[in-house]
């Protein structure tokens, strides 16, 4: 990220529409071992059934599975998300994915998709970097 593009900040507002969870194309949710004990917590299972029923493996990292008709992620319901309270930090990180930060014709790329880009509130530079970086959403209190 070496030109800062958007240093004056940018609009973005969720509309909730779920596109960002959907196919046509085949994608990855990564999550780490925290968050898929804190998703399988939520959904009254234990972490290994959540593995076996929800993850698959992709060389060393573990990803959700999509809906094989679809390619929607598996846990987009009528364009909710039962997991939404502890959803993966690369959904809660979405829009500002480096991919996507990485020159404006990108971002407004994923604008075509994302109605909520360029739209509503303003992330300023700090907040965008912020979570453009962000590793981990929880503390370590949430995992007890």
């Amino acid at each position: 990220m070496r030109n800062k593009w958007y240093i004056a900040g940018l609009h973005f507002e969720c509309s909730g529409c779920g596109r960002c969870c959907m196919g046509p194309g085949e994608g990855y949710v990564w999550i780490t071992k925290p968050e898929i004990e804190m998703m399988a917590k939520h959904l009254s299972m234990d972490a290994d059934q959540f593995r076996g029923k929800y993850c698959r493996r992709i060389g060393n990292r573990t990803s959700l599975i999509e809906q094989p008709k679809t390619l929607d992620c598996i846990f987009l319901q009528n364009r909710a998300c039962p997991v939404y309270p502890v959803r993966p930090n690369q959904c809660r990180t979405w829009p500002f994915w480096n991919s996507n930060l990485e020159h404006p014709d990108y971002w407004n790329m994923a604008g075509q998709t994302c109605p909520g880009i360029n739209r509503g509130r303003l992330y300023t530079f700090e907040e965008i970097e912020m979570l453009r970086t962000q590793k981990k959403w929880w503390s370590d209190d949430d995992l007890e």
